[in-house]
């Protein structure tokens, strides 16, 4: 049986459904389509310890090489704070609460209020 080559929103989907259903929190997607030559998706999730963000970030990676045959490459695992993983065309960042808060990714994303480009 031959894969065929996943789709950004077929990886997409799947993130957001293994996210949700290891119980991961405040799941944000941003479409990138246009705003980033890096990727399509990203997905902004949150753990409640350093341990939970580890272990959502190892089921990841696992689900979508599972399904797809994705190779994640993953940063930050051992520590557990913030660990990103690099999906090819979907990057997902999990945090810790205060580490979310602190960083606010998603604000850096958000569309602006009457800017529309």
């Amino acid at each position: 049986m031959t894969q065929s080559e996943p789709t950004a929103e077929g990886i997409l989907a799947a993130v957001l459904e293994t996210l949700s259903d290891n119980k991961a929190e405040d799941i944000v997607q941003i479409d990138l389509h246009g705003k980033s030559s890096v990727c399509d998706y990203m997905v902004i999730a949150t753990g409640r310890s350093s341990r939970q963000v580890a272990a959502l970030s190892e089921k990841l990676a696992d689900e979508l090489k599972q399904r797809f045959g994705v190779l994640s490459t993953m940063e930050g695992k051992d520590t557990g704070d913030w660990v990103l993983i690099d999906a090819g065309d979907v990057v997902v960042h999990l945090f810790r609460p205060e580490v979310r808060e602190f960083y606010q990714l998603e604000k850096m994303w958000a569309p602006v209020a009457g800017n529309q480009a």
